[in-house]
């Protein structure tokens, strides 16, 4: 809005406030355009008023802090017939207004902005506080400056502002530029990506896109492996640069630049010709060039370096084309990012369908169809935690009649354990004349087995129970498993049969012994491992040994057959659970008689 005084003498004024937007800024300085043109003034100083009111404007957005982002921008123009008056308030940290203001070097990448709102007004004051800063920049109206130059002073002033424009010119011209090379190789290789191109080959075409735009002569892309802390030379301009790996350590005790800048997180340079020590890596393929190393990001996560250079050139990267290389940089770091995620995916579909295999043949192992023994009725579960896991049941059938019940958990999950548990039934299985002496067959299985599971700090409880119908017994061996539970159901008791022995994989030379226990006519047994035991409810309550007894005995109670007590436990553990995910495998035997 605009406040006009009817009184001319007094000056008039504009007060904007603009959202801390670089969208806001071009409206505010169309806005200031229109109020000055209304007061008469002239279209030199129009331009002079506007670009400098878009500059300050532009460094309060960009240099405010995060709490400063949600307060507005306050614009304020005073227009009297011999000033105008442009005052902007921002919500930066703030700086010190430099008393002698020259024009920086092309190389440096701030400074320029301060130069130019000099040269566009007469007198410029920079006035921090606490929380907000003004800038004041006054222009005389109908004047050049404050004191009157000779003709010959004034037309060398004239030349050497002239000259310092056309730097400037030159200076902002070559950065729009390199931005509208930098957004073209992007927009380009943004759609490269979508085609199955490596990563690689990807990282040399657009690291070589970038030699070309900055007019450096080579460049070195290092990356850290997953396994790190190394970096590795990724893609390189040429085969002089296909160097060993770097350590990541120390920087002041390293002699590689590219050290220094990953651990610094910090451009560093090296501008002359024979900078870099002959002790450098780089030094030692590159002695005569110049350039610097740049840290690649993304967010905390440090993934490498990246490395341009001249060769034997006096030459220093200009601001703009350090600029356009921490560009490349970021781009490359959100490709190296999405690759490596999509890898990921790919490996992780891969051992989703290995897991998968594993599964349907782990499955194919358990009994479709159990043996039948006259009088004696039998049910089995297992469930793994994982899609595949170290818990396994089998029941072989040998002459007598009689059977062979095994039960088996190989300490913890995925494919090792499932593979040590086929391999654990795959030698009881080819053993059936030691079935007779569970403990027997128990020591030779821990002897095959020992050298194999040792390696790996691996071991396999197990239950082995012969079930001898004609003696009316069992003869049970363990290899520190849980106990088996024997119910006798005329008796309404339980019995715990749990003889005493080593995990196999623990000793070379372990003895078992056998333990037998009588049969009789109406019984039942239940083998099963810690799964059932360690199952947690939501409060991390264990099923325990104790509720796991009083359950079987209160089983024993009917005559039910093997499969409907399975299908009983089953429900029963899934009630205590309550959806709870499984810890651990789950895996029992019922033989009832």
């Amino acid at each position: 809005m605009s406040d006009v005084s009817d009184n001319y003498t007094r000056p008039v004024v504009l007060r904007l406030l603009l959202p801390c937007d670089l969208s806001a800024v071009r409206p505010a300085t169309v806005a200031l355009r229109s109020f000055l043109a209304e007061q008469g003034v002239p279209g030199e100083e129009l331009v002079a008023c506007e670009l400098a009111l878009a500059e300050a404007c532009n460094n309060a957005i960009a240099y405010t802090t995060e709490e400063g982002r949600n307060q507005r921008i306050a614009v304020e123009a005073q227009c009297s017939p011999s000033t105008i008056d442009l005052r902007v308030t921002d919500h930066t940290p703030g700086f010190d207004w430099p008393e002698q203001i020259a024009l920086p070097t092309s190389s440096s990448e701030r400074g320029r902005g301060i130069f130019l709102i000099d040269s566009l007004v007469d007198r410029a004051n920079y006035l921090r506080g606490r929380g907000e800063n003004c800038l004041v920049m006054t222009k005389s109206r109908n004047r050049r400056g404050h004191s009157v130059l000779s003709p010959a002073a004034g037309l060398s002033e004239l030349n050497r502002k002239l000259a310092e424009g056309e730097r400037v010119i030159t200076d902002m011209a070559e950065e729009l530029s390199s931005c509208y090379e930098s957004l073209s190789a992007i927009f380009r290789y943004s759609a490269e990506q979508r085609r199955a191109v490596g990563l690689a080959d990807f990282a040399h075409q657009l690291l070589t896109d970038l030699l070309q735009i900055t007019s450096a002569d080579w460049y070195l892309l290092r990356l850290i492996p997953e396994k790190g802390p190394t970096l590795v030379v990724f893609a390189a301009s040429d085969t002089t640069l296909q160097l060993s790996p770097l350590t990541i350590s120390n920087a002041a005790a390293s002699t590689s630049i590219e050290v220094k800048s990953a651990v610094t997180r910090r451009d560093v340079w090296f501008e002359q010709p024979g900078q870099l020590s002959p002790e450098d890596p780089l030094g030692h393929a590159k002695r005569n060039s110049v350039g610097f190393v740049h840290p690649i990001s993304f967010g905390d996560s440090l993934m490498g370096t990246l490395t341009v250079g001249k060769s034997a050139s006096p030459s220093p990267f200009t601001a703009a084309k350090v600029n356009v290389v921490h560009t490349f940089a970021d781009f490359l770091a959100i490709q190296i990012v999405n690759s490596r995620f999509q890898e990921e995916r790919v490996n992780t579909m891969l051992v989703a369908r290995d897991l998968e295999i594993a599964r349907n043949i782990q499955r194919s192992l358990l009994l479709k169809r159990l043996p039948q023994l006259p009088g004696f009725d039998l049910a089995g579960y297992c469930e793994s935690a994982r899609q595949v896991g170290g818990d396994f049941y089998d029941i072989i059938s040998l002459p007598g009649p009689s059977l062979l019940l095994v039960i088996a958990d190989v300490m913890g999950n995925g494919i090792p354990a499932a593979m040590f548990a086929a391999i654990l039934r795959s030698l009881v299985r080819a053993m059936p004349d030691l079935a007779r002496s569970p403990s027997t067959l128990l020591s030779r299985l821990n002897g095959l087995l020992f050298e194999e599971l040792s390696e790996v700090d691996m071991f396999i409880t197990a239950q082995l129970a012969f079930v001898d119908p004609a003696g009316s017994r069992v003869i049970a061996a363990s290899a520190g498993h849980c106990p088996m539970l024997l119910a006798h159901l005329d008796e309404s008791r339980i019995t715990s049969i749990s003889p005493e022995g080593m995990p196999l994989g623990i000793l070379p030379d372990t003895t078992f012994c056998d333990e037998v226990a009588p049969l009789p006519g109406r019984s039942r047994l239940l083998l099963y491992t810690d799964g059932l035991t360690e199952a947690r409810n939501p409060a991390g309550e264990q099923f325990g040994q104790e509720r796991l007894t009083r359950w079987f005995q209160g089983s024993s109670n009917d005559s039910s057959t093997a499969d409907r007590i399975k299908t009983d436990l089953i429900a029963e553990l899934h009630r205590f659970q309550s959806n709870q995910v499984l810890s651990d495998d789950q895996t029992f035997l019922i033989l009832s008689r």
